[in-house]
C-alpha cells in the first residue's frame, strides 16, 4: 500500500463513511487496485479431551491452593524487653528466651502454629525434626 498521510478532515470522513474517490482527492482516475492476499491452510494437531483423573470435590478444592506460597517460620522462643533494653544490645549480648534448652519450636505457617519439633544440624544448616503437628481442631482454633 502507499503511505499517504491523512488530514485530520479525512480521517473524520473516512469515520463518518465519507471516503473520497482518488479523482476527488487529486490523484488519478483509475479506481486503486487493492493487494492480493495471501492466504494459506493451517494443519492443527486434533484437541484431545484430556480430563484429570476422577478426583473427589474434596480433593478438586486442594489441588487449586497446592501451589500458593507459604512463610514458614521456626520460633525458638519468645520474650520482652524494654526498648532501653533493645537499644543496649550489643554483639555478644545474649537474649534468655522462655523455653528450655532441648525444650521443642514452634513450626508457623503464616503465624499460625503447624507444628512442634527438634532442632537439628543437616550438613552444617539448621533444620527441624516434626515431632507434633498440631490436631485440626487446634490448627482451626488458632486461625482465628
Amino acid at each position: 500500500m502507499s503511505e499517504t498521510q491523512l488530514s485530520q478532515e479525512e480521517i473524520d470522513a473516512l469515520l463518518r463513511g465519507e471516503a473520497k474517490s482518488a479523482s476527488q482527492q487529486g490523484g488519478d482516475s483509475s479506481p486503486a487496485q487493492p493487494e492480493p492476499v495471501r492466504v494459506t491452510g493451517q494443519q492443527f494437531a486434533e484437541l484431545s479431551e484430556q480430563r484429570p483423573p476422577d478426583l473427589t470435590p474434596e480433593q478438586q478444592s486442594m489441588d487449586l491452593v497446592l501451589d500458593i506460597p507459604v512463610e514458614v517460620a521456626v520460633e525458638l522462643g519468645r520474650t520482652k524487653k524494654l526498648v532501653r533494653e533493645v537499644l543496649a544490645m550489643v554483639p555478644g549480648t545474649v537474649v534468655e528466651l522462655d523455653r528450655q534448652a532441648g525444650e521443642p519450636v514452634d513450626v508457623m505457617v503464616n503465624g499460625k502454629l503447624l507444628a512442634r519439633g527438634e532442632v537439628v544440624v543437616i550438613d552444617e544448616n539448621f533444620g527441624v525434626r516434626i515431632s507434633e503437628v498440631m490436631t485440626r481442631a487446634d490448627r482451626l482454633t488458632g486461625m482465628r
